[in-house]
């Protein structure tokens, strides 16, 4: 299982935020908003300055790349507290969560 962060933000902006956030996982950037456009999660004038960013979501992803679990919100500051994906893990069997 592998974790990894998508943000419209371009990667000089991501690098910083995993640096002082201490992120050691994948951290993309999407600055054409082409994969948050393919899981329909645009959301269009809500960033700083009137800029288009992503809502907030969660997904769980199988190796032959079917969405499994979803979990969206509208608020940036709510999302799925750890044991809720752990669980999710578990009960589709996606992997062992002590491999996370």
């Amino acid at each position: 299982m592998r974790l990894v962060g998508i943000s419209v933000d371009p990667p000089e902006i991501n690098r910083e935020h995993c640096r002082r956030e201490g992120y050691t996982f994948t951290f993309l950037s999407d600055t054409n908003s082409e994969v948050i456009r393919l899981y329909d999660l645009l959301h269009e004038g809500a960033g700083q300055e009137g800029r288009d960013i992503s809502r907030p979501a969660e997904f769980l992803i199988d190796s032959a790349g079917a969405v499994r679990w979803v979990n969206l919100t509208n608020s940036f500051a709510v999302r799925a507290r750890p044991d809720q994906v752990l669980k999710a893990v578990d009960e589709l069997g996606l992997a062992p969560a002590s491999r996370m």
